[in-house]
């Protein structure tokens, strides 16, 4: 199924693809152009907000297609803290509707495309971040959702590992690019950099030629950071940020992607330059305001271009992707106490298939 780099060959994709699609024994009638899809399917959903005890598998009528959407035959989706979250306080997103199947991102198979859809057919192999998703999240056998939110699978990533970071990967690159601006031989603090977005946002900023210093939360993950590109490693919680700091860029770093807050976030921004800038995706704590640093919140943003932009900077860098654990869908809730547990290295995922 796979060539020996990892990535799916024409022959395994189209196997890969009329397996997942071929095991249906009803037509579906949600969209045009549509696939043999089950009448229903299994999902990880909660019927009220609480522990993880609350997400367990359900079995629901597969969603009906809209005219702009794609029905995605789903074979991977990632597990994050924002998951957990919604667990906890589904009155935080609008389309919280129970049972509320979780999950905003996840890779696939197109099983069905709406009647206005261009540039997707049936059997295509592609990945997906849909905040808040109108029809229902990617922790189910099929999700139906908006095609700008869609992209095809770039080449060199399996579709396990572009299950893993549809949130992960938008987070970081327009972290780096948007919010950041990070251009050749400035000093960027990736601070909480063994994540799931601060591993790919460490070979992202290193493409653009920055220098790198990374945090991380514990020593088994120096050897890591300095793999993935890496030009200073610190523990944040047991070594010495300032003087780590100092030493990487003495006259003061020209950025801070911050994807943890706390006070070792505090200690990376004491260490920004005047003129320098500070990022933030929604969730981080906010660091504390100083004078001459510009602080910026920023969200991930899908869209054909912006995975346009992704697609060639993960085939540029050739990225890899460190899964920390993966789970059946029907653990779905061990996946998130793994998540809940912490020091997870990259991204916990859930194989649906």
């Amino acid at each position: 199924m796979k060539t020996a780099a990892g990535s799916f060959s024409r022959t395994g994709r189209l196997a890969t693809g009329l397996a997942l699609l071929l095991g249906a024994a009803h037509s579906y009638a949600g969209g045009a152009n549509a696939g043999l899809v089950p009448k229903r399917m299994h999902v990880a959903a909660i019927d009220a907000a609480g522990e993880a005890a609350a997400l367990t598998v359900h079995d629901l009528a597969v969603p009906r297609l809209g005219a702009s959407e794609v029905l995605i035959a789903i074979d991977t989706a990632g597990v994050a803290s924002w998951d957990v979250d919604i667990r906890r306080h589904p009155d935080s997103i609008k389309n919280s509707r129970f049972p509320l199947v979780l999950g905003t991102d996840g890779s696939g198979v197109i099983a069905a495309v709406g009647s206005n859809v261009r540039g997707f057919r049936i059997g295509d192999f592609v990945y997906s971040y849909s905040w808040d998703n109108p029809k229902g999240g990617f922790y189910a056998e099929y999700a139906a959702v908006p095609a700008d939110r869609v992209s095809h699978i770039p080449k060199g990533l399996t579709m396990r590992q572009a299950g893993a970071i549809g949130t992960n990967a938008l987070t970081a690159i327009q972290g780096i690019d948007d919010a950041l601006r990070i251009a050749s031989v400035q000093t960027l603090i990736i601070h909480g950099a063994a994540g799931g977005v601060g591993t790919l946002a460490v070979q992202f900023a290193k493409l653009r030629g920055a220098r790198i210093l990374a945090t991380v939360s514990d020593e088994d993950e120096i050897a890591l950071l300095k793999q993935l590109g890496a030009d200073a490693v610190v523990d944040g919680k047991h070594g010495d940020i300032a003087a780590a700091a100092h030493t990487f860029a003495p006259a003061g770093v020209d950025a801070v992607l911050a994807l943890v807050g706390g006070d070792a976030l505090e200690r990376c921004v004491d260490a920004v330059r005047t003129g320098g800038r500070v990022a933030y995706p929604s969730g981080v704590r906010v660091p504390k305001p100083r004078n001459g640093v510009t602080i910026i919140r920023y969200d991930a943003v899908p869209g054909p271009r912006e995975f346009e932009r992704l697609n060639k900077a993960i085939i540029a860098v050739k990225l890899r992707v460190p899964i920390a654990a993966e789970f059946p869908l029907v653990a779905a809730a061990d996946a998130q106490r793994r998540v809940e547990a912490g020091h997870v290295v990259g991204k916990v995922v859930l194989r649906v298939r």
